[in-house]
Formats: structure tokens, sequence, C-alpha cells
């Protein structure tokens, strides 16, 4: 039986793990602490605790060591800066490769590492030189990986139930439209997220690089658009672009070709059938009343 470790089952790597499970694969999934351990302990395969970014967790830790497959996709918790980026990303590939003996490896990034900023469409070919502190250090590490001949899986901006930046600030009324709203938003589902990882490993997929995003970069104005129309709301008012976001300020469109000439299917191709009346994405955010939580 084929074995692959996860590092970071949070809301992508834990739907990804169940994929592996479901696929016949032996699934090790990695938490970092032993409190987020014993939250999965229902889930259909094994969960260790252990700190991808220690590497004295990393040199003991036991059933590891030999894996035809490593999926890094930590996360550097909400709020995290330069600094937590380079210990939980670049360290923990570095890690991964000096501690380990993977067949291969996949690394989580984000398509944030691209800072076109003209509305212009981006393919795997396209310059990656990020303006934020955060995305660079997501381009180093995705180097290390590279160098190896490893996998990197540059994700849009992953929703799903419970957790949605523009659904959340539309229900509690924080959302503005910026600017003329003409810049572009590029999503993808956790659950079609997941498939992306799971194709990627199981298919034997080259070393390289892969967009995952769905099949339609929308702009702002037409993602609220959808959203009034789905609940029935008004349009959100006017207001300044927000320069805060922790991986910078980008308006591009992120082309998903490569991956998906490969055979990956999208259960959610836009983000337009996310809003279907009845739909998981809506009945969580009505429920908990927010819309958004931790991965």
């Amino acid at each position: 039986m084929k074995r692959v470790v996860i590092f970071g089952c949070g809301f992508v790597g834990a739907r990804a793990a169940r994929l592996f499970a479901e696929g016949g694969w032996d699934v090790v999934g990695i938490t970092r602490s032993a409190r987020s351990a014993e939250r999965l302990a229902g889930e259909p395969y094994r969960v260790l605790a252990c700190d991808i970014s220690d590497p004295a967790a990393m040199a003991g830790a036991t059933g590891l060591h030999v894996a035809d497959a490593v999926i890094s996709a930590v996360s550097s918790g909400w709020g995290g800066g330069e600094d937590a980026y380079r210990q939980v990303y670049l360290r923990g590939v570095e890690n991964v490769f000096g501690f380990l003996n993977p067949g291969r490896v996949l690394f989580v990034s984000s398509t944030s590492v691209y800072a076109q900023n003209d509305g212009s469409w981006v393919t795997e070919d396209s310059p990656a030189e990020p303006a934020s502190p955060t995305s660079r250090v997501l381009l180093e590490a995705e180097n290390v990986a590279l160098a190896h001949g490893g996998q990197v899986a540059r994700l849009a901006g992953i929703y799903g139930p419970g957790r949605s930046v523009f659904l959340r600030k539309f229900l509690d009324g924080t959302a503005t439209i910026e600017g003329d709203g003409e810049r572009h938003i590029n999503q993808i589902h956790a659950d079609d997220a997941a498939a992306a990882l799971f194709r990627l490993v199981d298919g034997g997929l080259p070393a390289g690089i892969y967009n995952v995003a769905d099949d339609q970069p929308v702009t702002q104005l037409e993602c609220y658009g959808w959203l009034a129309a789905a609940l029935g709301r008004p349009m959100p008012p006017g207001g300044p672009l927000d320069l805060q976001r922790k991986r910078g300020v980008t308006n591009k469109r992120v082309c998903n070709h490569k991956l998906r000439s490969t055979g990956w299917n999208l259960r959610y191709p836009t983000f337009r059938e996310a809003l279907a009346p009845g739909g998981e994405l809506l009945a969580a955010a009505h429920a908990d009343g927010s819309g958004d939580a931790p991965p």
C-alpha cells in the first residue's frame, strides 16, 4: 500500500487526506499540536502531531521517514507575518527534504506569488515577482521544492462551508466595492483544491508548477453581484482599495488550463455554482452567522 504523509490537515489538507484514504493510500495526517490531532480522531486515517518547522521533532518522528509522497499543506495561521511564513513554509519544506525520504513532494503555495496588477491572464510560465514579504517567502519555499524535483500547487483564494471572506463581509455588512470594482478575484473551493492535490500525486503528474483556480476569475463587482442575487440583498457600498492585504494587492486572472488538461475536474467551476439555493456554503453561513472560520 502506498503511503502519503500530509503536513497540515486543515481546511484543504484534511479533505485531501480523506480522498487519499478513499483511494486506497495509507495516510498519515500531521498537525502541529496534539490538541489539533485530537480534533481529527474520527477521521479514516492516522493523525500525528509534529511541528514541521522543528528539526528535532522531524528527526524524531516515527512512521514518517519512508513515504511514497509527502504533501506540505501547512498554514502559518491567521495574522502570520514574514517570520512565521519563513518558519512554517520555508523551514518546513527544507526539513521535509532534510529529515524524510519521500518518493515525491508536493508543496502547496499560493497564486499570490503572481504580482501582476493589470488584469492580465497568468499561466505557470508567467513571471512570479511578488511584492509582499510573505509571498516572497512562499516563492523561496517553492524553489526549494522544485530544486529537489518536487511539485508546486499554487492555490487561489480558498473558500468553502464556514470559510469565505467575501460571503462573511457581505453578511456582516463590512463589504465594500473597492474603487471601480474591476479588480479580479481568483478563487477555488476547498473540495476542488483537495481534488487537485490528489490528482497531482495519485496521478503521478510531472514535477513542476500547477495553478489551482476555478474556471472563471471574476471582478469584485461581479462577485458581490452574485451574492446580492443569491441572498436577495442590496449591493455593498463603494469604498477605497484595501491596501492592507497580507499577501499584497494584485489584479490578475489565473489560468488553470495546465491542470485541467490532466483530467482534474471541478465540482464548482465558478463561485456562482457554490451559491446555489440550499447549498452547503450558504447553509453554513446562515448557521454560524459569520461565513468564515479559521482553517
